[in-house]
Parts: C-alpha cells; sequence; structure tokens
C-alpha cells in the first residue's frame, strides 16, 4: 500500500517549520527556558502562536471552532515540535482535548472548555497515572486524569500540586494529589486516548531523531582530523547509515500508526506499539551518538546536543518504554 502526506499535511509542516526556525529557534529554548530555571515554561509568545495558527485545534471538531482534523495531522505538528525541542503543554493540552471529545458525551462543560482549547485560552495537563509527576499540572486551567479506573475532568480546586525536579527543561512536571471530585467523562475513552498520546509522542521523538542527525551529519562533514572530514571515515559513516535507516522507519511508523487510527483500521493498536518501540530507540540513539560524533563541544552545557538527549530521554519512557510496547506488539501478534 503507498502511503504519503496530502499536500495539506506538508503545507502544514512546512509552515510550522518556518515559524519556529524564524520566530524560536534553540537559542530562544536556551534563553527563555534553561536560563530561567524558576520560569513555567511556557513562552507567552509561542503559547499564542499556538493559538492563533490553530495548532491547537487541530484535533478540535468543528462544532467546537476546531479544525477537526486527525490523529496524522496532529503527528505532523508534534514532530516538528520535537525537533524543535519547542517547551509547552501543547502534546497534554491537545491529548485532553481529545478525551474531552471522546469521553465527554457532548456535555456542556467538554464542549466548554473544547471552544477554549481550540480559541489558545487555556493550557490543560493530562495525567495517565497520578502515581508518576504530572507534565504542566501546576500551571494548567484544568486537569483530565485517569484516575481510580476512570476519566475525570478535574479543576484546580480539587487537586493539589507539588513541583519536582527534571532533567528535561522543555517541561514542567509536578506531583498530583486528588483532593476533590471533578466532571467523570465515559471511561470507554482510556484507551483510544492512551492510544493518540503515545503516537503524538512518538512523533516528538522522531521529530528529535531527525534534527539531532541531521545537525550531526551536518557537523562531521565540516569537522576535519587527519586532514579529512571525520564524516569520511568507515566507522562513522556506516553508524550514521545505520542511525538514517532507524529514524527513517520510525518517522513512516509513526505516520502510519497516526493514519491506523484515523482510518479505525485494525492494526492500529499494532501500529500504535511499533510506532513508540521505533521512535523510542532511534531517538535515544540518535540523540546519544549526537554528543559522542560532536567530539569535545558534544557534552558541554554551551552545545545543544543536551537539549536533544534529556528531551529523548524523557520522552522514550512516557506511555510506555521501546522494551513494554515491545512486550504489546508480542501479546497482539503471538498471544493473538
Amino acid at each position: 500500500m503507498f502511503f504519503a502526506l496530502t499536500d495539506e499535511q506538508r503545507a502544514l509542516q512546512d509552515s510550522v517549520r518556518e515559524y519556529l526556525a524564524d520566530r524560536f529557534p534553540t537559542t530562544a529554548v536556551r534563553q527563555q527556558v534553561y536560563d530561567d530555571p524558576a520560569g513555567d515554561g511556557i513562552p507567552e509568545s509561542l503559547w499564542q502562536a499556538f493559538g492563533e495558527h490553530g495548532w491547537l485545534a487541530v484535533m478540535v471538531p468543528e462544532e467546537s471552532d476546531g479544525l477537526g482534523l486527525g490523529v496524522l495531522d496532529a503527528a505532523v505538528l508534534s514532530r516538528c515540535l520535537g525537533a524543535g525541542v519547542v517547551p509547552g503543554p501543547w502534546l497534554s493540552t491537545v491529548v485532553a482535548g481529545e478525551a474531552l471529545r471522546l469521553g465527554g458525551g457532548g456535555a456542556a462543560e467538554a464542549a466548554k472548555w473544547l471552544e477554549r482549547i481550540a480559541a489558545g485560552e487555556v493550557k490543560l495537563s493530562f495525567a495517565p497515572d497520578l502515581s508518576l509527576p504530572v507534565e504542566y499540572a501546576a500551571v494548567a486551567d484544568v486537569l483530565v486524569a485517569v484516575h481510580d479506573g476512570k476519566l475525570t475532568l478535574l479543576e484546580p480546586e480539587a487537586y493539589t500540586v507539588t513541583p519536582v525536579a527534571v532533567l528535561d527543561r522543555t517541561t514542567r512536571l509536578a506531583r498530583v494529589s486528588v483532593t476533590g471530585s471533578g466532571l467523570e467523562l465515559d471511561p470507554a475513552a482510556i484507551a483510544p486516548v492512551l492510544a493518540r498520546a503515545t503516537v503524538l509522542t512518538a512523533a516528538d521523538l522522531a521529530g528529535i531523531a531527525r534534527e539531532a542527525l541531521s545537525r550531526t551529519v551536518a557537523y562531521d562533514k565540516e569537522r576535519v582530523q587527519f586532514g579529512k572530514p571525520v564524516g569520511s571515515f568507515q566507522i562513522l559513516k556506516h553508524t550514521l547509515a545505520d542511525l538514517h535507516i532507524a529514524t527513517t522507519m520510525a518517522e513512516h511508523a509513526v505516520l502510519y500508526a497516526g493514519y491506523a487510527l484515523d482510518a479505525g483500521r485494525d492494526d492500529a493498536d499494532l501500529a500504535v506499539s511499533v510506532a513508540k518501540a521505533k521512535a523510542s530507540d532511534a531517538a535515544r540513539d540518535v540523540t546519544a551518538a549526537m554528543i559522542q560524533f560532536h567530539g569535545g563541544i558534544g557534552y558541554t552545557w554551551e552545545h545543544d546536543a543536551h537539549f536533544f538527549f534529556k528531551r529523548a530521554k524523557r520522552q522514550e519512557y512516557a506511555f510506555g518504554s521501546a522494551s513494554e510496547h515491545r512486550e504489546r506488539i508480542a501479546a497482539l501478534t503471538l498471544d493473538g
């Protein structure tokens, strides 16, 4: 089966890449996120752009003033944000919005939040497991949590947060304790919401891997040792070729998983786990190689390599590690 992005999806990808390159390169990530450890990790001008360009409205239904697009379109966006190591609760807000859309059952409360997501007026947090730290819980206008087997929309007065330190400063984490009640959503939405979150996380990882690899290849074409570019050495060429193949396979696996969810294909669950396993492995390996292949500068704070490595390490375990998803693949193919 031939599969490729549509012209509209490619245009979306190009517009996001161009905006980030022009308005929020990694120098801005360093200045606004890493050099301000006490901040909330959300550059307001960038968040406003998310709303103005419709990046938050990507999967919000048209009747709630959204774009009404699918997981594949959101994955295209997520891949760009990963490549730019972009901070902010885009992913958690979009996933929480999907929980409201799929589990809200048309409730006025859920619809209200969807409209505000589309307008870029609010930041949401999504907690798949309250025993773990939750992204942007301290700054969220509302939290959607999987709690005691239920899917619940919680207002800030219904829970308390305790910020925790995080290696990757492109996010903020906090422990959440539920102290009150909230709006119960349809628990049948938990599985499809987690599947969407997994694909978008895998897309972020694929973006990290591709950008880290591209930067490494560009550097090793220019760096000279023994009178030759180091990229001409056989061991580097073979390793980079292997990493390119792994990254390309991860990219295609992510896009197919998004398509499979949108199309309701029978192999969607399998595709989701294949995508997360491949993307986790690729991002881990490429970002580690990026540090090594940049030589004496690659491990320093002044170089950008640690941005990619730390984000890859965090996202590698979000919504299931590669090992966990390979076990799921085995269960779906062999046990099934």
